[in-house]
């Protein structure tokens, strides 16, 4: 299977485990019910970019993610397990991170787009001239990136990760730059 295009929206750490043990995909953790707006913020501007897939647990938390999301990001698409599909071995609540691989792969088999896995265009070296991940000034640096860039601020060892996330370009990167230099620029 070629890698997932859209981004899914799980609850947590474990439900990412899980649902890279089926699939190739990229995950956004909401991190429990209690969605941050900043999250929210993020959601809206992958789904503008790569398209979201929400892919929370069968239970109360699960469905109030999903209507928070709904509401703020119009036309994300829904994976759903049933419950019984959810069921941990031993003792635990419903999720994501008990259901088998291949019950995971036929709940999003009608809902994604297969994409060409890309490599990063923006390598360790254009993050280190760009002052970004070593130097006394790169935490403020990411920061400022990260607000130009609307990918919000990630550490050094996360930003990487982040641009290719979001498929910053390798041109929206140099611009980025650019403005944070203060140079002119086209």
């Amino acid at each position: 299977m070629k890698k997932i295009k859209e981004v899914i929206v799980v609850e947590g750490k474990d439900d990412t485990k899980r649902i890279n043990m089926a699939v190739k995909a990229d995950t956004i953790e909401t991190r429990g019910s209690a969605i941050s707006e900043e999250t929210v913020e993020y959601i809206a501007e992958l789904q503008k970019t790569r398209g979201v897939i929400v892919f929370t647990d069968p239970d109360f938390s699960g469905e109030k993610i999903r209507k928070t999301i709904s509401a703020a990001v119009p036309n994300v698409k829904h994976a759903f397990l049933k419950r019984s599909e959810a069921v941990p071995d031993h003792k635990g609540s419903l999720g994501v991170e008990h259901a088998d691989p291949a019950v995971i792969r036929e709940a999003l088999s009608h809902l994604y787009t297969e994409d060409e896995e890309s490599k990063p265009e923006i390598s360790r070296t254009d993050l280190i001239d760009a002052g970004l991940i070593a130097g006394s000034s790169a935490k403020q640096r990411r920061l400022e990136l990260g607000e130009i860039l609307r990918i919000g601020y990630v550490n050094a060892k996360q930003l990487p990760k982040r641009l290719q996330l979001f498929q910053v370009t390798k041109a929206e990167f140099d611009d980025a730059i650019t403005k944070m230099n203060g140079e002119k620029h086209d």
